[in-house]
């Protein structure tokens, strides 16, 4: 299990201070409560967020060639918490990890409880815990990589911390992002968390099966997503009854590359 705690930056322009693995504390400006006032773009702030930015870029740069070298797809699955990504993998794993030669790594704040599902179905998994982190980096996948030792030739899914900001921001240098809703959150979700959309590669829209008990407008989202993102794919399904899981296998078997080199889009199959 790796932890790492970390300065991050919000998409509001705020940052706070984090104690580090190694136990230093680094102090950075960060917002106050009611009753005080600042400037939420201080140049200091604008500063701040440039270098982490950048730095993490650069570390995602070499995250990419090393994964293209030795012909590894990793796949980002992102999500706010309970869209359904860890039962999506465990049943993904179940039926094609052996073919996919497939291992995870798992990034949460506390806790190695998906970890735990995951190593039940016999695949390799390195838990990363971020702590008070709401998002992996660039670095923690690095260090990720460097644990699982992935083989030539095979599929790292890396499931993010639950949450539809912050790990918008962050590359990490993976083959793709894949962004899981599920249709017990709302069909609003694109236009609330644009930046997550706009970084997608494919939407998975989770828990099809509940489609007759919740209001949730299948075409109103896809309208969204296309504003927002016309390359995105788009598949709608249910982990836990099957349903639409063939579209979901078709994507992993002709997903080898980022979006503007994949395969034709598979928004018909809702």
């Amino acid at each position: 299990m790796l932890e790492h705690e970390h300065p991050h930056v919000h998409a509001d322009g705020h940052d706070h201070p984090h104690v580090h693995a190694e136990g230093h504390d680094h102090p950075h400006p960060h917002g106050h409560g009611p009753g005080h006032e600042h400037t939420v773009h201080h140049p200091e702030t604008v500063t701040l967020e440039q270098n982490l930015l950048a730095k993490n870029d650069l570390l995602a740069a070499r995250n990419r060639g090393w994964l293209a070298g030795r012909g590894i797809r990793a796949l980002n699955v992102m999500s706010s918490p309970g869209a359904g990504k860890t039962t999506l993998l465990v049943r993904t794993l179940t039926e094609l990890g052996a073919r996919l030669n497939a291992g995870v790594i798992e990034g949460d704040q506390e806790t190695s409880l998906d970890a735990d599902r995951i190593r039940a179905v016999g695949r390799p998994v390195i838990q990363i815990n971020t702590g008070a982190g709401c998002h992996l980096d660039a670095d923690m996948l690095r260090r990720g990589l460097d644990a699982l030792d992935p083989q030539t030739g095979s599929t790292v899914f890396i499931e993010n911390v639950g949450n539809l900001v912050c790990p918008a921001l962050f590359d990490l240098g993976e083959t793709a992002k894949v962004v899981v809703v599920s249709v017990t959150e709302g069909d609003d979700k694109p236009q609330k968390y644009p930046h997550m959309f706009r970084a997608a590669d494919l939407v998975i829209v989770n828990k099809a099966d509940l489609l007759p008990y919740v209001e949730f407008d299948v075409d109103e989202c896809l309208r969204q997503i296309r504003q927002l993102n016309s390359h995105a794919h788009f598949l709608v399904l249910s982990a836990t009854t099957g349903e639409g899981l063939a579209g979901w296998y078709d994507w992993l078997d002709n997903a080898s590359t980022r979006s503007d080199t994949l395969t034709e889009s598979l928004t018909d199959a809702h």
